[in-house]
């Protein structure tokens, strides 16, 4: 993955946007978590003042990634579909100040910088967006023929079998 740096600050003082698209396979730690690492997601950044005069981003994220269901075990496609809006603080001090004030879960506050890559911003945003257990809202009928066959076996055997205390009856005289 090329790095796309930026200086955060500069890029929100002259109201920049900069969007593209970037492969699954270019995000290491996103590749990770996904099934397969086919695909693209298009993102957009635009940078501005919040209306109490801190700079800010605004981070749109679009696509699909393809995770594995942990109820079926079936690879889906997940939408990602995210916008979030980002405060810059000058450091970490800084930005607490700032959480304090503006006081809204929605809104994160993040140390910006000079060197503000927005690739990592990218993979970031996505990786809060994918559920931590992802599952089909409702899981396609998926039979496995191997596994019921060998399930159904196990019962059948089971169903044979002579009970332990089958033999205590015995001796108790109670046959």
């Amino acid at each position: 993955m090329q790095a796309l740096v930026i200086d955060a600050f500069s890029f929100c003082q002259l109201q920049e946007r900069r969007e593209g698209n970037i492969l699954i396979a270019d995000l290491q730690r996103l590749s990770n978590e996904c099934a397969n690492t086919e695909g693209a997601l298009s993102w957009s950044l635009e940078g501005g003042v919040n209306r109490l005069g801190y700079p800010r981003l605004v981070l749109t994220v679009n696509g699909n990634v393809q995770l594995m269901c942990q109820r079926c075990l079936t690879i889906f496609a997940f939408e990602v579909d995210s916008e979030s809006e980002l405060i810059l603080a000058k450091n970490e001090e800084n930005a607490d100040e700032i959480e304090a004030l503006i006081d809204n879960d929605e809104i994160d506050v993040v140390v910006g910088s000079k060197t503000f890559n927005i690739m990592d911003l990218i993979e970031d945003e996505v990786l809060l967006a994918i559920p931590q257990s992802p599952k089909h809202a409702v899981c396609p009928d998926v039979v496995l023929d191997s596994s019921v066959s060998t399930v159904a076996a196990i019962e059948a055997e089971a169903s044979n079998k002579v009970s332990p205390f089958a033999v205590l009856k015995k001796i108790n005289g109670r046959t």
